[in-house]
């Protein structure tokens, strides 16, 4: 299974926006990337930053676009799973089967109590697992690919990737620093101990467009699937992420 590059997008703040998320997208798939990642948020810490929804972003990017794959993260214990049944499903549709739902618990205590939602992690933990049984049986046969998340040491989140298509572990300060490529290297090797296929496993990162392939490659032996590029405030504003997508990915 070939390396594969996606950037990754925020829906907050400055990139609060479907039509700038959607003309990013546009842009990545002309300059050569495989893939874009959204992330999924009702609110956020910064006061007044416009949220958008990733739900409508990713149809919209994927009725623009033609190659690039989707992966829409979905915090899903705090949806209601027939909804994003549908949703998905009319995305995976009208996008021609390029979607990618990547299911996490979520990151925000406050997007579950500030609507009356348990914020509690195991409670969250098994709201996820028991919404993932009741969404593969409502897709039926034409289950989408499903990644799960994970902050690596901990086991539970990858523990539950192992059972699906791929996953995304992270690591702490995974949007100051890059993963030491050692605990990438034992995150993707317990993840297919577990497994009983080839899942993907992709990590967020940072790279200079100079050394992007030099600096991707110890991750790459590794044995990551997908590199995702990820841009957002903390590396500069949407004109930052626009120049660093036109520099495509190291490959090319």
């Amino acid at each position: 299974m070939g390396l594969k590059f996606a950037v990754g997008l925020p829906t907050v703040g400055e990139f609060g926006d479907v039509r700038a998320l959607t003309d990013l997208a546009v842009s990545a798939e002309q300059h050569g990337w495989n893939g874009v990642q959204l992330w999924d948020h009702l609110l956020f810490e910064e006061p007044g930053w416009p949220v958008a929804s990733s739900t409508v972003a990713a149809a919209a990017i994927a009725a623009r676009t033609s190659r690039i794959r989707i992966i829409l993260t979905v915090v899903l214990p705090r949806r209601q799973v027939q909804d994003v049944a549908q949703d998905t499903a009319a995305i995976q549709a009208l996008s021609g089967g390029r979607l990618t739902v990547l299911a996490i618990i979520g990151s925000l205590d406050q997007e579950y109590a500030a609507f009356g939602l348990d914020p509690d992690l195991r409670a969250r933990g098994r709201a996820l697992d028991e919404r993932l049984d009741t969404l593969t049986q409502l897709w039926g046969v034409d289950r989408i690919p499903i990644w799960c998340g994970g902050q690596w040491p901990r086991r539970v989140g990858l523990r539950r990737a192992a059972r699906f298509d791929g996953a995304l572990p992270t690591f702490a300060g995974h949007h100051t620093r890059n993963a030491p490529v050692a605990d990438v290297t034992a995150a993707a090797s317990f993840i297919r101990g577990l497994s009983p296929g080839q899942p993907d496993i992709a990590i967020e990162g940072a790279t200079d467009p100079e050394r992007a392939a030099e600096q991707i490659a110890p991750y790459a032996n590794a044995g990551i699937t997908w590199w995702v590029e990820a841009l957002g405030w903390w590396r500069g504003d949407r004109a930052d992420a626009t120049a660093r997508i036109a520099h495509r990915p190291p490959r090319d």
